[in-house]
């Protein structure tokens, strides 16, 4: 009886995992990708951008 109860909470605790895991992706927006691809075209701008050579 005594390993079936320390068998139980590694259970408890996956169960307890997924409910968090489930829990903590509710809350998640899919967002697109304008942000980034707008992060990598000002990027792209500034280093096409002809450098003063010293």
């Amino acid at each position: 009886m005594g390993a079936l109860l320390w068998l139980l909470i590694p259970f408890m605790a996956a169960i307890g995992a997924g409910l968090w895991g489930s829990w903590a992706n509710r809350t998640r927006r899919v967002r697109g990708d304008g942000p980034e691809l707008d992060g990598y075209a000002r990027f792209r701008e500034a280093m096409e951008k002809p450098h003063s050579g010293t």
